[in-house]
């Protein structure tokens, strides 16, 4: 069934002729309407574009052209502006906005001929870790539609796992492709900040902001990484730094590569089932030839509470445009411009953004930005020495991605720092930038696990590399969901 192909097989069976990307985009429409209702994975559908790109794209390869992706159907997490396309990052302020252009991410995967079938849902604003803080409502875990995807990429990560597309875009700020990945079963890597172009993605915390790839596989996530990387001149963060191919260094053994199991991680908030799991995953390596020892990250516990200082900091000053005044939600009938800000803002932003600006709005204002924001910072810089440190002994770390398995809908929704918590093993890497990523490796009372693999800087060959040596041993990223299978 075309469905159960991955990117990789969809796009040699592409290049053979052995089928068109027309009959692939529509028979991706079908299912992704026959799913709506159920998982609520997209803000739009662009079903006639769609079909127009394919025809694009079937002419392409017919003639011996096309790029990488020619033909590949994909979908993108709706906070990358895509020209003539709504644009709405998950939230009532956009909800119209159509945008002018493409983000970077954007056209280059246009240029690599992959076919866009739409824009997916998402946590307002990227702030949220489980999809429930949408303006167009919660998305669905497709293993159980009670539970949550994670969040703020749920909408890509349940498109995926569903197998409504083979791949999907997607941000990670403090833990946003790595979480869903893991309640969703699937594959996601956030790249070394600064790797992957950040021109067009509607911001929330600047420094801490990475686009990145969710996919069924891990050689699926390195095609597309491939066609997204790259320096930009349009994005000031951007890196001028080479990008490899990464499909091409897939297939070496890991014979003498070391494994750091983080120490911080196993802490007593981590469920039993989970970590056996994980302990399982790394027994896979050790066989496969890399050694294994503990390491301590021990700034580790701080990341949290320094998170969520610098993010809401950043939020508070980025979010500051949604005025009323330029693009964005307007209230009606505004009385004078003090009474245009408020009610545009107040009815334009959730609850959640509403809370991260006023966060952010405090920890920077005069008397307080020393105690909070600046204190943040320097344990920033003291996280990211623990990695500096750790990677001058092992090559990887390794650990759980979540405490847990997906939780039910609205269990954290009334506390928001449970919530927060939910991210304590994947804030450490956006805090020092390196590139993380997290891989299936097995299922607790039913529910997907995730083992979570970080590398130093520019290192994503090395990660993915770890991750499909796994992935050609095991077959958890191969498991669909029953009801969409």
């Amino acid at each position: 069934m075309i469905h159960r192909q991955t990117l990789t097989q969809l796009a040699a069976d592409l290049r053979a002729r052995k089928v068109s990307s027309v009959e692939l985009v529509r028979a991706f429409l079908a299912r992704i309407e026959a799913s709506q209702p159920v998982l609520n994975a997209f803000v739009s559908v662009t079903a006639e574009q769609a079909l127009a790109e394919a025809e694009a794209a079937d002419r392409a390869l017919a003639a011996g052209r096309g790029g990488a992706l020619a033909g590949v159907p994909i979908g993108h997490k709706d906070l990358f502006c895509t020209a003539g396309v709504r644009t709405t990052c998950g939230s009532r302020m956009l909800e119209n906005f159509v945008s002018p252009y493409d983000a970077t991410v954007v056209a280059r995967l246009k240029a690599a001929g992959a076919v866009v079938l739409g824009k997916l849902n998402m946590d307002e604003f990227a702030m949220g870790s489980s999809n429930e803080t949408s303006y167009f409502g919660p998305v669905r875990n497709p293993w159980n539609t009670e539970l949550v995807p994670g969040g703020s990429s749920g909408g890509s990560a349940a498109a995926v796992a569903a197998r409504l597309l083979p791949a999907a875009t997607a941000t990670d700020t403090g833990g946003s492709i790595r979480q869903p990945a893991a309640f969703c079963g699937i594959t996601g890597i956030k790249p070394t900040y600064g790797r992957v172009s950040r021109y067009g993605m509607i911001a929330f915390a600047s420094s801490l902001d990475q686009g990145g790839v969710l996919a069924a596989s891990a050689e699926d996530a390195a095609r597309m990484l491939r066609e997204m990387a790259g320096f930009d001149p349009r994005d000031s963060t951007s890196v001028d730094a080479p990008v490899p191919d990464y499909p091409a260094g897939l297939g070496e053994p890991l014979a003498g590569v070391r494994i750091g199991l983080v120490r911080e991680f196993l802490d007593k908030g981590l469920d039993p089932e989970y970590e056996r799991c994980v302990r399982e995953a790394l027994a896979v390596f050790e066989r496969l030839g890399a050694s294994l020892r503990e390491v301590s990250l021990p700034n580790i516990p701080l990341s949290v509470p320094a998170y969520y200082v610098v993010a809401p900091a950043e939020c508070s000053s980025n979010l500051a445009r949604y005025d009323g005044v330029r693009f964005g939600h307007r209230c009606a009938d505004a009385r004078d411009l003090q009474d245009l800000y408020k009610r545009s803002r107040s009815e334009g932003f959730g609850a959640e953004v509403k809370r991260r600006i006023m966060t952010g709005t405090y920890v920077l204002s005069a008397g307080y930005y020393d105690a909070y924001y600046l204190k943040a910072q320097r344990v920033r810089r003291l996280i990211a020495g623990d990695f500096e440190r750790a990677f001058g002994e092992v090559d990887l770390l390794m650990g759980p991605t979540t405490p847990t398995a997906a939780f039910a809908l609205g269990a954290k929704t009334a506390d928001p720092i449970t919530m927060y918590l939910n991210d304590i093993y994947t804030i450490s890497a956006n805090l020092a930038g390196v590139p993380a990523m997290s891989v299936p490796c097995g299922f607790a009372a039913g529910l997907p696990v995730g083992l979570q693999i970080i590398g130093p800087h520019f290192a994503e060959q090395r990660l993915l590399h770890a991750a499909h040596r796994y992935q050609l041993e095991t077959d958890w990223h191969r498991r669909i969901p029953e009801r969409f299978a």
